[in-house]
């Protein structure tokens, strides 16, 4: 691990302080776990624009062959 400095607010060093006593767990571990939460929320939100951005963008294009009709032709009846 690297170790870092942050500045908290009063408020929030009391919280946090809070929260440590009723879980049981390191003010250090605590803050970690937030990181790793907005580091997740972040990477969601990244994955979710990446694929609306991606979203119907061979609609007209005229190469692509007609999927329906070669699925089609795949089923059974």
């Amino acid at each position: 691990m690297i170790r870092t400095q942050i500045y908290l607010t009063d408020q929030q060093r009391a919280e946090l302080a809070i929260l440590s006593e009723i879980q049981g767990k390191k003010q250090s571990e605590l803050i970690r776990e937030a990181i790793d939460i907005l580091i997740e929320q972040a990477s969601q939100e990244r994955r979710k624009k990446i694929l609306c951005e991606a979203a119907g963008i061979w609609k007209d294009r005229s190469d692509i062959p007609d999927f329906r009709k070669i699925r089609s032709e795949w089923d059974r009846e």
